[in-house]
């Protein structure tokens, strides 16, 4: 499908803030190729339309370009970079928040729900995906975008076109990921769960065996699909998060690297010191400083 009309609503209607008129639309404008930076990913649709975008997620590596969409059902720490931006070709992408009660609805309302979910041995699928992005679900997209300059049907065509979205993405290649991102005792669900709890508590040490209690599986089965999800165990998740959490304390308090690791939760300032170099090639108090001096644009799916 030709992406010359998404190309040129999306440069029109770019903000700095990423948002939209239409809630759960964003719109990502960025004009240059910056160092890979650390974010959370969100749960949602990305499609990119002009430029390319790099993904790490763990040790697996995504890349997607002009035509390809990525779906995160999960939000994890990833680090991401504009491999093709510049100010005469910028990099142009819509996203759609993913909403569980949306899918959910939808799939009740239809009847794909779990009997149409396929169940794998290798665990729950992978919480980032990427695929070329069917015509049915470009057209859907740029439908979407015209309604930003159609104040007046936005109220009742943007709700039906998040559906037809949705609709598209469930009968898509990775269909079985976004179905379970609307069940409530999926996998994906049961991860999600753990995710959320491991955020909260970043700070805090925890055995596996609880963190698989309190998401309703067995130590075996959670352990399988957490790894599966996150491309991580959930000791090195919490290392992200922790990491990522010290960086953004770093920013605002650059003198204070001992402090800042004992409150993500590091006792041993080496460890903290050696663990910040390495995830992100400089110890903390150098990187505080370049990040003082620095404007990033933010890492995750879609900006």
């Amino acid at each position: 499908m030709n992406l010359d009309e998404h190309r040129t609503l999306l440069a029109r209607h770019a903000r700095p803030d990423w948002t939209t008129a239409i809630d759960g639309v964003h719109i990502s404008k960025v004009d240059r190729s910056d160092p890979p930076a650390p974010s959370m990913s969100g749960t949602l649709l990305a499609v990119i339309v002009q430029g390319a975008k790099r993904l790490a997620l763990g040790e697996r590596v995504f890349e997607y370009g002009p035509g390809q969409y990525l779906v995160a059902s999960v939000d994890l720490p990833v680090t991401g970079q504009f491999t093709r931006a510049d100010p005469e070709q910028p990099a142009l992408g819509f996203g759609l928040v993913l909403e569980p009660s949306a899918i959910a609805d939808l799939l009740l309302g239809t009847g794909s729900g779990a009997a149409h979910t396929p169940r794998t041995s290798g665990g729950a699928p992978s919480g980032i995906a990427v695929s070329d992005a069917p015509d049915a679900l470009l057209d859907a997209v740029v439908r979407m975008l015209r309604l930003l300059d159609e104040p007046r049907d936005r109220a009742v065509l943007a709700p039906l076109i998040k559906r037809e979205i949705l609709w598209r993405l469930i009968n898509g290649e990775h269909g079985a990921t976004v179905r379970q991102l609307g069940l409530a005792d999926s996998s994906l669900s049961h991860v999600s769960r753990a995710v959320r709890w491991i955020r909260e508590h970043y700070a805090q040490p925890f055995r596996v065996e609880d963190v698989a209690r309190q998401a309703g599986m067995g130590v075996s089965a959670f352990y399988r699909n957490f790894q599966s999800v996150t491309a991580m165990s959930p000791i090195q998740f919490q290392k992200q998060i922790r990491l990522q959490e010290a960086r953004l304390l770093l920013a605002t308090h650059p003198g204070d690297v001992t402090g800042v690791g004992h409150r993500v939760g590091y006792d041993n300032p080496s460890q903290f010191s050696r663990e910040y170099r390495r995830q992100f090639g400089a110890p903390p108090s150098q990187d505080a400083a370049q990040l003082r001096r620095a404007v990033r644009t933010p890492a995750g799916v879609l900006t």
